[in-house]
């Protein structure tokens, strides 16, 4: 399975020993220290995945990936008092590699589009 997922923190930080400020040396932490924060976590999970601007994806099977998924948002948690999560699955069992090859099937049909004039 695939899933996209964002998480963003709200409220005061609920971790009284956070370190705030990483980024812009504020005294508040930032939605992307928390970002940094979940998507740490996902990349140590050494499960297939990539970030963008809006969105992390991770690829495996449902348990590691759901469990990576809460670890993620539990370590954004400790940025807010509240976590807003945003997740879509593509649950295609038996598929591997997709997180990839979904993005070249695209690209070959939009070069085939763009052949057509």
């Amino acid at each position: 399975m695939i899933v996209a997922f964002s998480v963003q923190p709200t409220g005061d930080p609920s971790d009284p020993a956070l370190v705030r400020g990483l980024v812009d040396g504020t005294d508040s932490a930032g939605v992307h220290d928390a970002v940094a924060a979940a998507v740490r976590v996902v990349r140590d999970s050494g499960l297939p995945n990539r970030t963008s601007s809006m969105f992390t994806e991770i690829e495996g099977d449902w348990d590691e990936v759901m469990d990576v998924v809460r670890r993620a948002t539990a370590a954004a948690g400790r940025y807010g008092s509240r976590v807003s999560l945003v997740l879509k699955a593509d649950i295609r069992p038996g598929h591997e590699g997709q997180l990839d090859a979904k993005i070249d099937r695209l690209e070959t049909a939009v070069s085939h589009l763009d052949d057509q004039g």
